[in-house]
């Protein structure tokens, strides 16, 4: 497998993810992919011929290899570092998608016109693209890991293991190269496992809160906003003004004269804001 050109396609991930996912596309390198080419292919190598029985019966030893590894190790996790990286790959996607919407509205309305402001950053959905990818590789992550606790019985392997499969002709004794090595690489790759899976979590709890935090301020900043609106609103003394036009009349025929609207117990506020305030003015005629 050429972990180059894995590694190359998921590059452009790093400019879309969070410092939680950064750190997980390092432990997927570093701890994983590096351990796997370097080490994990190594020690296994071709161990069916390191799987040695007391039996010279033809197919026993096959049949009791294939009984007590029906999955390689080393392929389960090929398969698996396959799989948990491939959801990254419907951010990129989903980013490449939005730049292709981006390239045809500019030339449709002109290169001032945009339709997005950051066709990368993580809004709209983009966002929920992120967050089912981090579902969909914490499930991945889980379902492997009790795929190797299930087959090889909490990720022991032991030194000896005693088959009864035909057609081996009684008890026959199997021993397993290197168990040592191979238990520790077990322990390594699925702690490995657990640290993606710890810091997918974290990366999922921190994206939900970002999104309420900024909820929660958006509705502040719109609630705040009606209130200032409202006390402006109250304060204004000509926030109540309304004429009120007697019922029935016809202000086309007979259209409102100054001295009838002095007149007019309907007068405009203006009016009597006006006459509120020469009555609370001193009276400057008589002097002591």
């Amino acid at each position: 497998m050429d972990w180059k050109t894995f590694q190359a396609l998921l590059s452009g991930v790093n400019k879309y993810s969070t410092a939680f996912g950064r750190v997980w596309l390092s432990v997927v390198f570093v701890f994983r992919v590096m351990v796997y080419v370097v080490a994990a292919e190594r020690v296994w190598g071709d161990e069916q011929k390191d799987f040695d029985c007391n039996t010279k019966q033809p197919g026993c030893a096959n049949v009791c290899y294939d009984h007590f590894f029906p999955i390689s190790h080393i392929r389960l996790w090929a398969l698996q570092l396959i799989f948990v990286t491939c959801p990254s790959f419907m951010v990129v996607m989903h980013v490449a998608y939005r730049d292709d919407r981006e390239r045809k509205h500019k030339a449709k309305h002109g290169d001032t016109s945009k339709l997005y402001n950051n066709t990368g950053k993580k809004h709209g959905g983009l966002w929920w693209t992120y967050l089912i990818s981090l579902f969909v590789k914490t499930g991945i992550e889980v379902s492997f890991l009790y795929i190797l606790h299930h087959i090889y019985d909490s990720f022991y392997l032991p030194r000896l293991v005693k088959c009864e499969v035909l057609p081996c002709p009684n008890q026959v004794d199997c021993y397993i190269g290197h168990p040592t090595e191979k238990k520790v690489f077990t322990y390594f790759m699925v702690g490995a496992s657990a640290l993606c899976i710890v810091l997918n979590i974290c990366e999922i709890i921190y994206l939900i809160s970002k999104r309420v935090v900024r909820c929660a301020n958006k509705v502040k900043r719109h609630s705040r906003t009606m209130a200032v609106q409202h006390d402006n609103y109250s304060d204004d003394p000509f926030s109540d003004c309304h004429l009120r036009v007697p019922a029935g009349s016809d202000l086309k025929d007979k259209p409102p004269s100054f001295k009838t609207a002095l007149k007019s117990p309907h007068r405009p506020c203006g009016l009597r804001l006006e006459e509120k305030i020469r009555a609370s003015a001193p009276d400057l005629s008589t002097s002591s």
